[in-house]
């Protein structure tokens, strides 16, 4: 059975310095594990979503304390 793999590819054309390339980094490295989530069976997704999701909100929840702290 054909499933899409609805991950797209994400291309930047700018280049602005290390920064970009650490994010573009980051980004690339969650597209592989989105993609490799993709092709488990339906328990394991959800299992691996909710783990992303966790750490994705942490680092969100992170960004809010001051420098610092």
């Amino acid at each position: 059975m054909f499933r899409p793999n609805y991950i797209l590819e994400t291309v930047s054309d700018n280049d602005g310095g290390d920064e970009n390339r650490d994010s573009s980094e980051e980004t690339n490295a969650l597209l592989s594990r989105l993609r490799l989530i993709e092709d488990q069976p339906l328990a394991a997704r959800a299992v691996a979503f909710a783990q992303i999701h966790e750490e994705l909100q942490s680092r969100l929840d992170g960004g809010d304390a001051a420098p610092g702290v």
